[in-house]
């Protein structure tokens, strides 16, 4: 009965056993179609991501935005009342000096300055930002007022701005030397290069002192006027240069020439301390005179003018042409515009050649750029 008793057990399995199995395999062949289905046409969410690059990053999804819940505090006024003002007491205000960097800050104190080759009054005066009556007055004795005294390795004075650099003297008092050379009183005590104790300014005898806006007049070291009509003028005054006079000849058309090839300025220009302007040239150029007229000085002046040419246009001009290498023309010659007098050179007070051109009217002195063509 052994077969029996096992066909017996087999009948006594439960019946939903069968069901299940049966159950579990269509969920499985469900999840399997899915996944084929899936696998051949994605949702586009996922083929997107499943295209996105490697390295590419996804973004940020954004934060949501929290607003701050309402103080409870009251709100601040956005302005306070104003309050009075406090008076505040008077101050003295101090402005910057921006020119603290030598050389730009201003010169206080004096300096010594050697004469070179080509050096005149004019340029000196002109480089240091002085005026040159200021270099003139600094140096009287050295100088005498004529800048044609200038001499090659002369030590000069530059005062630190213009006016008078005065050395002072027995019995000076700032007074008598304020009104003297007609400078302001308070400008010298305060002047800073002065160093004076405000309080108590005592000055000795051999100091110099600068006198800020101060003048005096020149002495002019001239070769006085000669016309044509003189005679027995002092040769030993003037140099063996000067001519007798009574001469006839010649008149100028009042139409002046440049009496040089060169139409440029090399040294003192006109001012009151020179009147005359320097013009450039190289020694041994010819020299012409600058209108007809006759010759009524010719050779070597004194003075520091050298070899010299006075021509007398007969119509209240004349003419002054110094520091020649040599003339060419006698007294009373005549000549006319563009006739040859000389060379130039730099004879007589001179540190450089050039020509020394004056223009006197009816004995006075004018400006030789008034007369001259443009050049």
């Amino acid at each position: 009965m052994p077969e029996k008793s096992r066909a017996a057990r087999l009948d006594r399995r439960p019946r939903g056993a069968s069901w299940v199995s049966a159950a579990g395999w269509v969920v499985a062949l469900g999840v399997a179609v899915l996944a084929v289905y899936l696998w051949v046409s994605p949702p586009p969410a996922l083929a997107a991501l499943a295209n996105r690059p490697v390295d590419a990053q996804v973004p940020p999804t954004p934060r949501p935005t929290l607003t701050p819940a309402p103080s409870a505090e009251p709100a601040v006024p956005a302005a306070l009342p104003a309050m009075p003002e406090k008076p505040q007491p008077a101050a003295i205000a101090r402005y910057a000096n921006l020119l603290t960097i030598i050389p730009s800050r201003p010169r206080t104190e004096a300096i010594r300055y050697v004469v070179e080759q080509g050096d005149a009054i004019f340029s000196i005066a002109s480089f240091f930002n002085v005026t040159p009556e200021t270099v003139l007055w600094a140096n009287y004795d050295l100088l005498n007022d004529n800048p044609d005294f200038l001499e090659i390795g002369m030590e000069l004075n530059i005062p630190p701005v213009d006016g008078v650099y005065y050395q002072w003297q027995e019995g000076d008092t700032l007074e008598s030397v304020a009104a003297e050379f007609e400078a302001d009183l308070d400008e010298i005590v305060n002047f800073s290069g002065n160093l004076f104790d405000l309080a108590n300014p005592v000055i000795e005898p051999g100091e110099w002192v600068m006198l800020p806006g101060g003048h005096r007049e020149f002495r002019q070291w001239l070769i006085p006027t000669i016309n044509r009509g003189n005679a027995g003028v002092n040769s030993a005054a003037l140099g063996p240069g000067a001519c007798s006079g009574s001469y006839t000849g010649p008149f100028g058309s009042g139409a002046f020439i440049w009496p040089s090839s060169n139409h440029t300025l090399s040294g003192n220009d006109y001012w009151s301390g020179h009147l005359a302007i320097d013009i450039g040239a190289v020694g041994g150029d010819p020299i012409f005179s600058s209108d007809a007229g006759v010759v009524v000085f010719t050779g070597w002046a004194n003075g520091g003018y050298g070899y010299t040419v006075v021509v007398d246009h007969g119509n209240g001009y004349q003419t002054l042409y110094a520091h020649l290498s040599s003339v060419s023309r006698p007294c009373g010659a005549g000549v006319g515009a563009g006739t040859v007098i000389g060379t130039a050179g730099s004879t007589g007070n001179s540190t450089g050649t050039h020509l020394h051109f004056e223009v006197r009217l009816n004995g006075g002195f004018i400006n030789p750029w008034f007369v001259l063509p443009p050049p």
